[in-house]
């Protein structure tokens, strides 16, 4: 705590749907105030084949989620014998987030991926509330990202064009917001499942 608040790890975590795939990006920065404690933190986790989230927030909150999310996820997968939809990954999360909120997560959540319905974005907010949309942009930095995405963004992008627009959204971010920086974790998900999972430097 400091000067009577609590210091919440900034982000700028991005998520982008377009015709035949999904990209999840935030950037590697995690810092309590003016102190970046580390340089490599990772945001953007894969849950399944076909599924993916993205958080910003505190690092073991988002840690402890996806733990607990991805157990379930794979005692439903085993039950069922198929993966999960994107929805249904979602709403494992968003009842995780609903569960805990009188001691919530402090953690903002995007989940995406693609299905046998197409592709997926899914914004969770700290207590539960899971929202479809084309694009979003949570943490720190998300004012800024929010309007590289709401320039440049348009319905029936390709992968290719998705990834640079999430580069270009979290680079602007991480250029404005001081607990963001240090690189970019991208995971691209396309019909066949995942693509790519890499870190690109800045």
């Amino acid at each position: 705590m400091q000067q009577g608040y609590y210091i919440i790890p900034g982000a700028t975590t991005v998520g982008i749907k377009g015709a035949d795939g999904v990209v999840l990006a935030s950037e590697k920065r995690l810092s309590y105030g003016n102190f970046v404690v580390s340089k490599n933190a990772r945001k953007v986790f894969q849950l399944t084949k076909n599924a993916g989230a993205a958080c910003a927030g505190l690092v073991s909150d988002m840690q402890g989620l996806i733990r607990e999310a991805k157990a379930l996820i794979n005692i439903y997968m085993l039950e069922q014998g198929r993966l999960p939809s994107v929805n249904t990954v979602a709403k494992v999360l968003s009842t995780y987030l609903f569960g805990n909120r009188f001691f919530p997560y402090f953690t903002e959540t995007v989940v995406g991926g693609v299905d046998s319905t197409g592709a997926h974005i899914y914004v969770l907010d700290p207590l539960g509330s899971m929202i479809e949309d084309d694009y979003t942009a949570v943490g720190s930095g998300a004012e800024i990202a929010a309007g590289v995405l709401e320039t440049w963004f348009k319905p029936g992008l390709s992968s290719d064009e998705i990834t640079e627009l999430a580069i270009k959204a979290v680079k602007a971010g991480a250029t404005r917001d001081a607990a963001s920086g240090n690189g970019i974790d991208i995971l691209v998900i396309g019909r066949s499942g995942v693509v790519r999972l890499e870190t690109i430097q800045f």
